[in-house]
Parts: C-alpha cells; sequence; structure tokens
C-alpha cells in the first residue's frame, strides 16, 4: 500500500489515503518519489480556480523519484532502456493524440483537446497520478527521462515546474544578445526566467516583486536590478524601469505574477515595439482594464500568451540545467521540505508567500 494527500475538494483539507499497488501495463512504470513540488498552481487549485479538475485528485504534477518497478522496456527519447533503480523524471502532460489540429498543424501540443496533466486532471479515482505520494503510476507512453549525473534529485525540484514553463516563455520572448529583460514576479517561475534571460544574452536583469526574501533570491541568480513592489507604486515601478533602460523601458517584459493587475503595469514599462510575454496568468484570477490605444496600438507593442510547456521545454530545460546548474544557487530555492502529513501547511505557506519553493518529500 502506498499513502497519498489526497486534495478532496476545493476548500477542504487534504486527506492521506491508502493505494493499492496498481497493476501493471505493459510500458509502465511505477516510480517511487523522491521529492514533489508544491506549485502556485497547488494553491489555484485548491481555491478550485481551475476548469475542468476531476476532484478528488493527487496533486504535485512535476515530480522525481527512483524506478522501482518496469513492465516490460521502455526507452527514453535517446532510445536508452530504462531500469529499475534509475533517478527519473517525466513530462506531467500525457495523452496529447499527436492527430488533431493542434498537434499537427500548430505545432501547439499545449493546446491539444486530449491533453491531460499529472497531478490535475486526472482523478484520484483512477489511481497514483500525482506526485503527492509515496509512489506514481507512470502510464504506457509517459515521456520520461534519466536525471543527467550533473543534476542531484534536489537540485532537479529546486528548478521544478519553474524551469520548462520559464523555457516556453524565454522562447516565446525570443530575447536578443544585449537585451534588457524585465520580470514581473520573483517566484519560481521569475526566477527561471531572470536565469534563462542571462543565459540567452539579456545584458540588463530587472525583477520587480516581493517579500523581500525572493528578491533576495533574485539578486543571488543574477537580477542587475530588483524593485519592492511593496515600497513603490505602479507608476513609481514603470518610472524606475524606464529610468534604468534609458528613458525607453525594458526590450522584453515577462508576467511571471499570477495577478492581473500586473498587466497592464508591464506593458507600460515595456519599450515601445517591444515584446511582452504574458506566463503567469494559468488560471482565472480576474480581470483587467487596459487602454487598446495607449497601451498597445501607439505602443507597437507585441504581446505573447504563453501556456505551460511541452515535451522540448521539459528537455531543453533540464539540459540547461545539467550544463549550468553550477553557476545559480538552485537549492538555495528550497525553503523547506514537507511530509505528507503536512501538506495543509505547505499549501498555506506557498500562497502566504513564507517560502521561495515548498517540497513534498513523501
Amino acid at each position: 500500500m502506498y499513502k497519498a494527500a489526497v486534495m478532496v475538494a476545493p476548500q477542504q483539507p487534504l486527506e492521506i489515503r491508502d493505494y493499492p499497488a496498481p497493476a501493471m501495463e505493459p510500458g509502465a512504470i511505477l516510480l517511487e518519489t523522491i521529492y514533489s513540488e508544491v506549485c502556485g498552481t497547488d494553491v489555484h487549485l485548491h481555491h478550485g480556480r481551475l476548469a475542468g479538475v476531476p476532484y478528488p485528485i493527487i496533486p504535485g504534477h512535476v515530480s522525481v523519484g527512483h524506478i522501482a518497478q518496469i513492465a516490460g522496456e521502455v526507452k527514453d527519447v535517446e532510445g536508452q532502456a530504462l531500469r529499475e533503480g534509475d533517478v527519473v523524471t517525466f513530462l506531467d502532460v500525457h495523452e496529447t493524440c499527436g492527430r488533431c489540429w493542434f498537434c499537427l498543424v500548430a505545432k501547439a501540443a499545449t493546446r491539444c483537446p486530449s491533453r491531460r496533466v499529472y497531478g490535475i486532471t486526472y482523478s484520484a479515482e483512477e489511481g497514483l497520478l500525482g506526485g503527492w505520494s509515496e509512489a506514481i503510476y507512470l502510464k504506457p507512453g509517459v515521456k520520461v527521462i534519466r536525471l543527467p549525473e550533473e543534476v542531484t534529485p534536489e537540485r532537479y525540484i529546486a528548478a521544478g515546474c519553474g524551469l520548462p514553463t520559464a523555457t516556453h516563455a524565454l522562447e516565446r520572448a525570443e530575447v536578443q544578445l544585449g537585451d534588457s529583460v524585465a520580470v514581473q514576479g520573483c517566484g519560481p517561475i521569475g526566477l527561471n526566467a531572470a536565469i534563462l534571460a542571462q543565459l540567452s544574452g539579456a545584458t540588463q536583469i530587472i525583477v520587480l516583486g516581493a517579500p523581500e526574501t525572493r528578491l533576495q533570491m533574485a539578486s543571488a541568480v543574477g537580477a542587475d536590478h530588483v524593485i519592492d513592489i511593496e515600497a513603490y507604486g505602479p507608476e513609481e515601478r514603470v518610472a524606475r524601469v524606464q529610468e534604468l533602460t534609458g528613458g525607453r523601458g525594458a526590450d522584453v517584459t515577462i508576467e511571471a505574477t499570477g495577478n492581473p493587475s500586473a498587466i497592464s503595469e508591464g506593458m507600460r514599462m515595456t519599450r515601445d515595439n517591444g515584446r511582452y510575454v504574458v506566463v503567469g496568468q494559468y488560471t482565472d484570477a480576474g480581470e483587467v482594464e487596459i487602454n487598446p490605444h495607449w497601451d498597445i496600438n501607439r505602443k507597437h507593442l507585441e504581446i505573447r500568451g504563453c501556456w505551460g510547456s511541452d515535451f522540448s521545454h521539459f528537455y531543453r530545460g533540464l539540459k540547461v540545467l545539467a550544463k549550468h546548474g553550477e553557476r545559480f544557487p538552485y537549492e538555495g530555492l528550497i525553503t523547506r521540505k514537507f511530509g505528507l502529513d503536512e501538506i495543509d501547511e505547505a499549501l498555506a505557506a506557498v500562497e502566504e508567500l513564507r517560502v521561495v519553493k515548498a517540497v513534498v518529500q513523501p
């Protein structure tokens, strides 16, 4: 039997339930969990802000573990056979069809209508399909990657969900050598975006956010300037970014806050003919008012949305972590590790911004 933390319904305390070992289908893997992360999305799930969630669920969409059992031969993307005992992670997105218009024509698998996600859109009634559990059942076809020697489980989970999401955001941002990049938000996605913007050639990184502990981490990962949103109002923040960029504004701004009020502000702190990438609005947190003339048209502003990530972002992000992880204090992002019996406290700590990164250690 395996224990798992179950989110029975929005706003309700989580329950610890026992699950039997799953019947292994050919091509399936049973993963014994080392770490799973507590993401801001999990807070939104607990508030019922994401449509189509089949409560009860076992949350935890980014995890790392040891392979305990394999049913038959399973190979990774490099064509190498996976073995029992390997330390691996897996792409939480599963069951994209590869046949629909979005998969085949738009090349946008994140919009596939068949797409399902571990820890989010699989019901707990279907089994061990989330990371807040002692074991995770990886269905046949789940995309699994063996952790490179350079990447410890702790470093991987410290980068967590924010790494592939930020990789997608940087792909959308098309940062050029010498760019000034403003990052709104200093949670895990914002911090990863600040790191990847540097590696993409940006020569000035400005991070806006709060609280102070997260801003300190932004400085630690290489931000040139940090702006405390609790100390300055919206107009002062925009003016400060403009001051730091020769009066023009950032070449690229990446929104990673989850707060709709950041949108109009971010548009205004981006230079004319610049790019604004919105990655933080993963759930419906409300509406915001903008002026299309001043905020978009007259500025000649390019706005790009960014939803989730696909295997390419997952794979490329891990490659970057293996090559450059030593340069950045990734492990320092983990503020605290929680047991399954502390999961309600972990959710509260993330919601109240008392941690940079909370990790579940089943």
